[in-house]
């Protein structure tokens, strides 16, 4: 059964998250209060409706307790995005993210419940950065203030050799999740295979592990 997904607020921010959440298989029910974000989001979801997200009258009707989240993205109406939060969880949505402004508005949204705050500017800041800083690495996206998901080229040092007898998760303290082969990715990938020179790596670890294996 597909997962089942509401994103309030067709910003740059909404609207990404819910084109790319459609393109990964979900059901996506996109909403917003200016007709025209939601004409220009309408072929790429699954429905796109205008509406106001502090009516939480509205947002009882839409069904939201059988969603499996909400991505609550109207930042700039912090009241909006504050009652939209607030009636999500009170109705039993199981994940609530929400956009905040500020570390006030994130404050808030945590005290009702928001299972997770996001600086969408802020995280994309560190991101660029971090990309800047470690240049084998093609992506860097920051798991929390010490964890991260990286891809990275196979390292010279590694090519030829297995991830069994790398022994990575002892030897480097990362987790090799995936190998991406041209467009081709590879999920869980069989240890016993030799690594080529030009495939990339999808890791996990500590930021200062990862820094290590450049």
């Amino acid at each position: 059964m597909k997962k089942q997904y509401a994103v309030f607020g067709l910003g740059g921010f909404g609207e990404s998250v819910a084109v790319e959440l459609q393109k990964l298989g979900c059901e996506v029910v996109a909403i917003d209060a200016n007709m025209e974000r939601v004409e220009a989001i309408a072929n790429q979801v699954s429905y796109a409706m205008k509406a106001d997200i502090e009516d939480a009258d509205f947002i009882r009707s839409l069904g939201t307790r059988n969603l499996d989240g909400v991505v609550v993205a109207a930042s700039d109406n912090m009241e909006a995005s504050i009652m939209a939060t607030l009636v999500c969880k009170e109705i039993g949505v199981p994940y609530v993210m929400a956009k905040a402004k500020n570390e006030l508005h994130a404050t808030v949204l945590k005290k009702i419940g928001a299972d997770s705050i996001i600086f969408p500017e802020k995280e994309m800041g560190t991101r660029v950065a971090r990309n800047l800083m470690s240049a084998n690495f093609t992506d860097w996206i920051a798991l929390s203030p010490d964890y991260s998901l990286v891809e990275t080229e196979v390292p010279k040092k590694w090519v030829g050799r297995t991830l069994l007898e790398l022994d990575v998760r002892k030897t480097y303290d990362v987790i090799v999740v995936g190998i991406k082969m041209g467009d081709k990715v590879e999920v869980n990938p069989d240890p016993r295979e030799q690594l080529k020179e030009g495939n990339v790596l999808i890791l996990i670890g500590s930021n200062r592990a990862l820094e290590a294996i450049q």
